[in-house]
């Protein structure tokens, strides 16, 4: 079994102003983001030019803060939510959705491209990349903060976690930092590194982020407010993810698509 390294969740405090670990985790995030999108914009075929790329950041921060508080309302806490209305602004209190804050996301990348001229996909296919060092550095943060904590287990890499009993519990933060932060940013980086059509990299990013957080979720406790949905094993994360697979594989360009030889058949026989 490992020691927890206990960790102050707040990194800086300036006065009355207190400088938390996990918004530290979204400023890497984002500026990794900025970084690596300015990169990408200077490749021949890009969708956007390097000058454009700030507007892109700010816009999907926006859909992330705000989806993401409102994803996690309507899925895992809607009844207290429905009974507290004024506690949706306190997102200093925690509550963020993935699922949430990336149809916040898809939603202003939407409204940006409509506004610009650009192919909403072409879009799509261009961020896809920037998101898992982001999504990585807040599970990071869910590590210091010691929360969305794991099932328990015997392994040896097992750790106690603080306020979550005396059972040694699987380091999930540190899985889905792993799969979904640095595994799923290096398949993507490479993947979209050479001419893809459209559709692909974004097709790539839902099946990969899908089918990770899936996985994980076996060895993830479950939110208390919520529980598992059915079978005594199925989660509100899986349920969100399932149909991130399975729109990844119908986005999925034609010519890459596993689904290619049913369509191919299912031609020949009509």
């Amino acid at each position: 079994m490992l020691t927890y390294p206990t960790i102050d969740p707040v990194a800086l405090q300036l006065g009355p102003v207190a400088v938390h670990w996990y918004g530290l985790m979204y400023l890497l995030g984002f500026s990794a983001a900025f970084w690596l999108g300015n990169r990408r914009a200077t490749q021949p075929g890009s969708p956007i030019t390097p000058e454009q790329v700030a507007d892109v950041i700010f816009w999907g921060a926006i859909g992330v803060i705000l989806g993401g508080r409102l994803g996690y309302v309507l899925f895992y806490d809607f009844s207290f939510y429905q009974e507290h209305p004024n506690a949706i602004l306190q997102i200093w209190r925690g509550g963020m959705s993935f699922h949430g804050g990336m149809l916040g996301v898809l939603f202003a990348l939407w409204l940006y491209q409509k506004q610009q001229k650009i192919g909403f996909f072409c879009l799509s296919d261009f961020i896809a990349p920037l998101v898992p060092i982001g999504l990585g550095a807040g599970r990071i943060g869910n590590f210091i903060n010691a929360e969305l904590v794991g099932k328990p287990t015997d392994l040896p890499w097992g750790m106690v976690f603080p306020n979550a009993g005396s059972f040694s519990r699987h380091p999930s933060q540190l899985y889905e930092a792993f799969l979904e932060g640095l595994v799923l940013f290096w398949v993507l980086w490479l993947y979209s590194k050479k001419p893809r059509p459209v559709r692909s990299v974004s097709g790539v990013f839902l099946m990969g982020y899908g089918l990770f957080r899936f996985i994980v979720e076996f060895a993830r406790s479950p939110d208390p407010q919520v529980g598992y949905l059915a079978w005594e094993w199925l989660t509100m994360g899986q349920v969100l993810s399932f149909p991130m697979i399975l729109t990844g594989l119908l986005i999925f360009p034609y010519a890459k698509n596993p689904l290619n030889f049913f369509w191919k058949y299912h031609a020949r026989t009509n």
